[in-house]
């Protein structure tokens, strides 16, 4: 898909961002679940494992960088914006980035089920074993439209 037809009017429709950063991209697990998350109001924040953005060398997305968040056929389902960025240690996530994740039961228990697995498995994917002291980047968002 070119999603530059998608950007093209929302860029118009949100002059403000037009010179902001931007990425397409899909939750890593659950794709459609989650981003039906995000289009309910449930979900505020997301969370990854920094030592990706290194391996990739890629930059920790900042504050003002817009998202397009795509379903698991990889179609555009909402346009956000990031209001706050962090980085802290995995075995420092507290129950406020759990409660906005808003997965599960939107508890810490819940959060580190379903996140320590994804985060073994990505780590594993750059040649590194995951520690709890690896450092999570927590991106928290803002809807600006659903497509």
């Amino acid at each position: 898909m070119n999603y530059e037809q998608v950007w093209a009017p929302l860029l118009k429709e949100f002059t403000i961002f037009s010179n902001s950063p931007r990425s397409e991209w899909q939750f890593g697990a659950a794709p459609s679940q989650l981003v039906d998350l995000v289009t309910t109001g449930q979900k505020t924040a997301t969370s990854s494992y920094f030592p990706a953005y290194a391996f990739d060398k890629e930059s920790v997305p900042p504050v003002g960088h817009l998202n397009l968040i795509l379903d698991d056929k990889l179609a555009p389902k909402v346009l956000t914006v990031n209001t706050k960025v962090t980085l802290q240690p995995y075995d420092q996530i507290g129950d406020d980035i759990a409660f906005l994740e808003g997965e599960g039961t939107r508890d810490l228990i819940y959060w580190r089920q379903v996140h320590e697995p994804f985060f073994t498995e990505v780590a594993q994917e750059i040649g590194q074993s995951f520690m709890p002291q690896d450092l999570i980047v927590t991106e928290y968002f803002k809807v600006l439209k659903i497509l």
